[in-house]
């Protein structure tokens, strides 16, 4: 059962594996408290629904499979950004338009239609939680990398000293897919000498 929960942070991580969720992964990750942010938003909604889903698994017709799962997936989403606009506003608006987006992200919906509608409850758990931590661990990564070539620090601390330069590449999409291009290739690396 744990094997569920661990392949989603490495083995099939879905940002450095999978390449999957990469509209919000480039957008928002230019640091580390918005790349936390969004995973955990993301994870709430995959989780939430994956719950959701595999418990109405059998009474989902399969006419309507997909639409059914929007539904509960935007049902979700709609809490999570009302919740961030009340109680942290500052994210909501650093997050903008990616935060309702996460209804189209390709992690959640690909993890209903391939697993949760086909589990029950115990393994959709673990497989969704894993697939989240795997997320937050990807944005969290990437929020960093950028944050630090871009403003010298990590979370908001500074790392580089004032000598430091700013790399105003990290924080415009060329940045993104420059990190993330390194990462993914770090990770595949890691990922063969085991």
């Amino acid at each position: 059962m744990i094997r569920e929960f661990v392949k989603g942070i490495w083995k099939e991580n879905p940002v450095f594996v999978q390449v999957l969720g990469m509209c919000p992964t480039l957008a928002v990750t230019t640091s580390l408290i918005n790349g936390l942010s969004m995973g955990l938003a993301t994870t709430f909604v995959l989780v939430s629904s994956g719950l959701a889903i595999s418990a109405l698994r059998k009474l989902i017709p399969d006419q309507v499979r997909i639409a059914s799962f929007m539904i509960i997936i935007s049902s979700f989403v709609t809490v999570v950004k009302l919740l961030f606009e009340a109680h942290i506003p500052e994210i909501s608006s650093q997050l903008g338009p990616y935060l309702p987006l996460i209804v189209t992200n390709c992690i959640i919906l690909g993890r209903q239609e391939a697993f949760s509608s086909k589990q029950p409850i115990g393994k959709t758990l673990l497989d969704n939680l894993g697939m989240g931590v795997g997320f937050i661990f990807a944005l969290v990564v990437l929020g960093s990398v950028r944050e630090l070539f871009y403003q010298g620090t990590i979370g908001g601390a500074q790392v580089l000293g004032t000598w430091y330069k700013s790399m105003i590449i990290m924080v415009q999409p060329a940045g993104a897919f420059i990190s993330l291009s390194l990462l993914v290739a770090l990770f595949q690396r890691l990922s063969e000498s085991e």
